[in-house]
C-alpha cells in the first residue's frame, strides 16, 4: 500500500516531504483506531495528546479554547496504532468561529472509535461537564472518562473524585486518573485505550506523529506565542496565514500574516517600537526551527480584518470550516 504524505517524524523532528511512502502490513492481533479527546476548554487535551505522542504536535497555553482545528496525533507501539483526534473545547459559542469549532468537536464524537472525555480533576464536576456527558450519552461511541490534573489536586480530594465517580456510574463509563503534565497514570490510560480498540491495520507509517501539513503547524506555533506573550489582551481574535515558505540548502524563509479584528489589537501585537512583534517572532522562530530541524528566517506582518470571526467567507479563507 502506498500513500502521499506531508509530514513525518525522525529523531524527534517533524518535517515535510513529498512522494510515495510504504505503509507496512500490521502483525497478527495488531490493534488500531481513532480516539477522540473531548472536553471543556482548558482541561489539558492538547497537553495530553502531546505527552502521549511523545512530542509537540498541538499548541498549548493558559488561555482557554486554544485548539481551533481538529488535530491528529499518532502513537504507534508494537501492539497498536492510536490516532488521537484533539478537538476544540466544547463551550457555548459567542460568534461564528465558536459555532464552527463546537460543530467540529461534535462531528468528531461520531467519527472515532473511542471517546476519551477529559475533565479537570482539580475541581469538582460542573455544569459544563454534565452538558458534555449528556451529549456523549446520545452517541453509540464508547466513552472513557479521564480525570486529568491529579497533580493539582488538594490533599483531601475525595469529594471531587466522588463527583466524577457518580457521573461515570450514571453512564456506566470506565474511569482513569492521570496527569498530562507529569505523565503520572499515562501508561494505565494508554493500556485502557488499547483494550477498547479492535484488531486493525496501520493507518499511517509507524514513524509518523501527525498528519498535519508543515505550514499549518508553523501557523499554530506563531499563534501559540501570541497567546503566551499577550495573554488576555489579544485572546481569540488572531488568525495566522502562512504566505510563503521558501527553502534553500542553508535556511528556510517564512512569511506570515497575523490577522486581528481591531486597530487596538494590531497596536498591542506590534508593541512600542515593534518590541512585541519582535518577541513573538523570535520565540516562534525558535519553535519552527525545532519543527524543521534547520535555520529559519521568519517575517511577520499584522493585518486588521474587522469581524473576521463573524464572517463565513473570512473563516473559510483562514482555514476554518465545518469538517465532514
Amino acid at each position: 500500500m502506498t500513500v502521499e504524505l506531508k509530514v513525518t517524524s525522525i529523531d524527534n523532528h517533524i518535517f515535510s516531504f513529498s512522494g510515495e511512502v510504504s505503509i507496512p502490513q500490521a502483525p497478527p492481533e495488531f490493534k488500531s483506531g481513532f480516539i477522540g479527546i473531548i472536553g471543556r476548554p482548558n482541561v489539558g487535551k492538547s497537553t495530553l495528546m502531546n505527552q502521549l505522542v511523545g512530542q509537540k504536535v498541538a499548541i498549548t497555553s493558559p488561555v482557554a479554547q486554544t485548539t481551533r482545528n481538529r488535530l491528529r496525533g499518532i502513537l504507534t507501539t508494537p501492539e497498536a496504532q492510536l490516532i488521537f483526534v484533539d478537538t476544540p473545547g466544547i463551550h457555548k459559542p459567542h460568534h461564528q468561529l465558536g459555532e464552527v469549532l463546537v460543530k467540529n468537536a461534535k462531528i468528531a464524537i461520531e467519527s472515532v472509535d473511542v471517546v476519551l472525555f477529559v475533565v479537570d480533576a482539580s475541581v469538582a464536576c460542573g455544569a459544563g461537564d454534565r452538558f458534555i456527558a449528556e451529549l456523549l450519552s446520545r452517541s453509540q461511541t464508547p466513552v472513557i472518562l479521564g480525570l486529568n490534573k491529579i497533580d493539582q489536586q488538594a490533599t483531601d480530594s475525595q469529594l471531587i473524585d466522588d463527583s466524577y465517580t457518580h457521573l461515570a456510574e450514571s453512564y456506566k463509563w470506565q474511569t482513569v486518573k492521570f496527569s498530562a503534565k507529569t505523565s503520572e497514570g499515562l501508561p494505565q490510560l494508554q493500556n485502557l485505550l488499547i483494550e477498547h480498540l479492535e484488531t486493525g491495520p496501520y493507518y499511517y507509517p509507524p514513524d509518523l506523529v501527525t498528519d498535519q501539513p508543515e505550514r499549518f503547524i508553523m501557523g499554530e506555533l506563531i499563534r501559540e506565542q501570541i497567546l503566551l506573550l499577550t495573554r488576555e489582551e489579544v485572546p481569540h481574535s488572531v488568525a495566522i496565514a502562512i504566505d510563503l515558505v521558501e527553502e534553500t540548502p542553508s535556511i528556510t524563509r517564512v512569511l506570515a500574516t497575523i490577522n486581528v479584528e481591531r486597530d487596538s489589537q494590531k497596536g498591542i501585537l506590534i508593541g512600542k517600537g515593534g518590541s512585541m512583534l519582535k518577541s513573538i517572532g523570535s520565540a516562534a522562530r525558535e519553535q519552527i526551527q525545532k519543527l524543521i530541524a534547520g535555520k529559519v528566517y521568519l517575517e511577520l506582518f499584522v493585518k486588521v480584518q474587522p469581524k473576521w470571526r463573524q464572517s463565513r467567507v473570512s473563516l473559510a479563507e483562514l482555514g476554518y470550516r465545518v469538517e465532514e
